[in-house]
């Protein structure tokens, strides 16, 4: 072999429309003998299924580790890809094709050092930023002790990349619009291939980039060098080979730089990996979904394809903002065909005003804001993004590249007979977890209870095939509803869920160990408790029953300890329909039942914002309480729920709450009760403690309430020894007490009031249903001038 070669090499930006369009053309004039593209190495032969009847892009080759910790790589693939045109002339002119990137073995190890060296600057950071700030805290007054003990910038702000700083130098916002503006629209094919591999010598040239993606890029490099020598040493003759790479890579693939040998090659890190290929989306493509493929607007730019093929580049404009125009027109609001056509002369004169040959999608933006959007982006920010992304979702033949995941859940839906419900039409389905008994096999009797499971797995997993409807029940636990719908983003995220287990059980039980070692507080821990009894995961219930210990052992925050019990009373309940041991969990009901308890008091030291949330936990643990009466310390509930009735510095609508549960629970007497009501609602006590201690105490019970007449002539001589501004200040908690209670409930009221005014009842509620007259509804309007905001 010569020691320097020179083979056709071809720049391009991965996702660019005009690089596909120039390429074919190129492939078209040099007839290559091998066609070699920037892409993982051993995922060529998933190629042949990008060029199957029934392969409808965007696609993308998904590469994962099947070793914890897991590292994944997505490679999508679009329409319009350089890439993916290349595969398809290649097979389209029966002339052998290679990818020349690392392997993924190798790529993902790339991941494995790329961490560890990130985990040592960090700490490296840290360690100096404490050192500086120990320096100069000492000398340095209090406000700007607390300023420099706040996240620098250097910590805040990420490096900007190689691309981003030639845009800023080239005069441009980014490097999508530098990108756009001198080669998407540059039609002379020389020109073009000339262009980008200057491009990359000038990148090159810049020298920016950090030592760790430098580094990375030199090994890329040259194990594409050896790929090509390989090629060579075959016989194929450089001048037939064709070598479709990122523009920065370009200038260096030649024989005058070293290509690995296989010492290096061994010498590599490697992690044991797997590739499949896997539907994508245009959502998942632009940089709003988060996946950061370098393609902005992906519908945007399957235009601009379409108008290379078509030859119309100048027609692109028009297409887009009249496309823009008509989603606004679908959401209601007007534009005109001038509009649009003045739009379109707005974005080639801002085109002009850079020297452009044709408006960018900046240039279109700008336009469309200002002619379609009459000088506000947000009346046509939804109507771009629908025009700029789209809603294309890829797909691929049945059968091909499957993953174990979909496998096992192809599997699931045939044994549980669900098939049927995998359409794109969105169906109802109920279920009774109960044992059939009428069934003549095992499989069958359960086989709602399965479905259930299977359907929580996903759930669990953000695979978007059930949606649970929640069905109100107030003892019953066996009853479910679903709706059932099936859609290729559904698949996208089936597929994406193998990087956490070969099936859906198994990527249900890791998603439930990250989920449960994450969890911060004992209310999450415990509701994932629950998603576990409900994905039938009983194999984690010991990690989640340590962690909820942990937890326990750490909080004293009422709100989080009654949601804790309260679940985990619902999957000890569910004990028996879902077939499993609860009774491993009663010891910890009964231990965070006791912490609520004891925190009861101390919490209801509070404002009315936090009360809310705070009654809400105390009805949760009176519900356990009723549930495990014969395993909770009921006789410390009560002490407890008169402490806090009895307690005039608490919170009176809490201390009010808890009296309603007393009464409720047959432990408070007429006579006590009758003696509280005396006692908070009198001329002494403050009006907004007083009609706030009857709010909670209405919080509960009504109708018992309502029985006891005594209680109504309490509150109405309470009500008529309040003089005017006493008045005003109750009656925000009276209305928002008596707001609560039905029609019904308020006409028995008016019935009790009727007794203690002397008068007839029908007379009453005819004289509260009545119309206002004229002094009342001034008192009313008086009532706008009051200011409420201090209660």
């Amino acid at each position: 072999m010569t020691s320097t070669w020179q083979v056709n090499v071809f720049g391009v930006r991965h996702l660019s429309p005009s690089g596909a369009w120039h390429l074919r053309k190129y492939l078209d004039h040099i007839q290559p003998e091998l066609v070699m593209v920037e892409g993982l190495h051993d995922a060529a032969a998933l190629t042949t299924h990008l060029v199957k009847k029934g392969t409808k892009p965007p696609v993308a080759i998904l590469a994962y580790t099947d070793s914890l910790p897991v590292r994944t790589l997505v490679y999508p693939l679009a329409s319009y890809s350089p890439e993916f045109q290349a595969i398809q002339w290649a097979h389209a002119h029966r002339t052998p094709f290679e990818f020349i990137d690392l392997p993924s073995d190798a790529f993902l190890a790339l991941q494995d050092v790329e961490h560890e060296l990130i985990e040592r600057a960090k700490a490296a950071a840290i360690a100096e930023l404490n050192t500086e700030a120990a320096q100069e805290k000492a000398t340095l007054p209090n406000p700007v002790v607390e300023e420099i003990e706040q996240p620098s910038d250097k910590q805040q702000i990420a490096e900007r990349s190689i691309y981003e700083r030639w845009a800023t130098l080239s005069g441009e916002l980014n490097y999508d619009a530098y990108w756009e503006r001198r080669f998407e629209h540059n039609l002379n094919e020389d020109a073009y291939r000339l262009a980008a591999n200057q491009l990359g010598s000038s990148l090159r040239e810049l020298d920016c980039d950090p030592v760790r993606r430098h580094a990375e890029n030199l090994v890329r490099e040259s194990f594409m060098r050896r790929m090509i020598e390989q090629a060579i040493a075959r016989g194929i003759k450089p001048n037939k080979i064709v070598a479709v790479v990122g523009a920065f890579h370009a200038p260096v693939l030649d024989g005058s730089h070293p290509a690995m040998t296989d010492a290096e090659l061994t010498s590599m890190r490697k992690r044991a990996s797997k590739l499949t290929l896997m539907p994508y989306s245009y959502f998942r493509l632009s940089s709003q979904s988060g996946y950061g493929a370098g393609n902005a607007a992906p519908a945007y730019f399957e235009l601009l394809w379409e108008a290379l093929q078509n030859e119309d580049l100048a027609g692109l404009p028009m297409r887009y903002l009249s496309q823009v125009a008509r989603h606004v027109r679908e959401s209601g609001t007007h534009r005109s065909t001038a509009e649009v056509i003045e739009g379109v002369r707005l974005a080639k004169t801002l085109s002009a005003m850079k020297d452009g040959s044709s408006p960018t999608l900046d240039d279109l933006h700008d336009a469309a804001v200002a002619l379609l959007g009459h000088g506000e982006k947000g009346n046509i920010a939804e109507a771009i993004m629908r025009v700029d992304v789209g809603t294309a979702i890829g797909e691929l033949p049945k059968g091909v590249s499957r993953t174990s995941i979909q496998e096992d859940f192809d599997r699931e839906l045939d044994r549980l007979k669900l098939e049927k419900f995998r359409t794109a039409v969105k169906q109802d389905l109920a279920l009774d977890l109960r044992e059939n008994r009428q069934a003549k096999t095992v499989a069958a009797a359960y086989l709602d209870l399965e479905r259930s499971s299977f359907l929580h797995r996903l759930r669990m997993l953000a695979v978007k095939f059930g949606e649970h409807v929640d069905v109100r029940q107030d003892s019953a636990t066996w009853a479910e509803r679903w709706t059932v719908q099936w859609t290729p983003e559904s698949e996208i995220t089936l597929v994406e869920s193998v990087l956490l287990g070969e099936t859906v059980e198994l990527a249900t039980g890791y998603r439930f160990k990250q989920l449960i070692e994450q969890s911060q507080t004992i209310d999450a821990a415990a509701s994932l408790v629950r998603d576990a009894c409900q994905c039938n995961l009983m194999g984690a219930m010991e990690q989640a029953r340590q962690r909820l210990q942990h937890l326990a052992s750490e909080t004293s925050a009422l709100d989080q300890i009654g949601n804790a019990a309260f679940d985990l009373m619902q999957v000890v309940r569910y004990g028996d329909v879902r077939r499993f041991d609860s009774q491993p969990l009663v010891p910890l009901v009964e231990a965070l039942f006791v912490q609520g308890c004891l925190a009861m008091h101390e919490s209801a030291n509070c404002d009315a914002t936090a009360a809310k949330e705070l009654l809400a936990a105390i009805d949760q643990l009176n519900r356990v309480a009723l549930e495990f009466h014969a395993n909770v310390d009921e006789e410390l509930w009560r002490k407890r729920l008169v402490a806090l009735a009895n307690a005039d510095d608490r919170n009176p609508v809490m201390s009010g709450f808890a009296c309603a549960l007393l009464l409720e629970r047959g432990w408070m007497e007429n006579e006590l009760l009758a003696r509280e009501v005396s006692r908070r609602l009198s001329p002494g006590i403050p009006a907004d403690l007083g009609a706030g201690w009857f709010e909670g105490l209405a919080k509960r019970n009504r109708y018992a309430l309502i029985a006891r007449q005594v209680l109504w002539e309490s509150l109405d001589a309470y009500v008529q020894s309040l003089d005017d501004e006493q008045f005003k200040r109750s009656l925000v908690f009276l209305r928002r007490s008596f707001g609560e209670f039905s029609p019904n409930e308020k006409r028995s009221i008016a019935e009790n009031m009727s007794e203690v005014w002397g008068v007839s009842a029908e007379a009453t509620v005819e004289a509260l249903d009545g119309p206002l007259i004229a002094s009342e509804e001034q008192a009313l309007e008086d009532l706008n001038d009051f200011d409420f905001g201090d209660i």
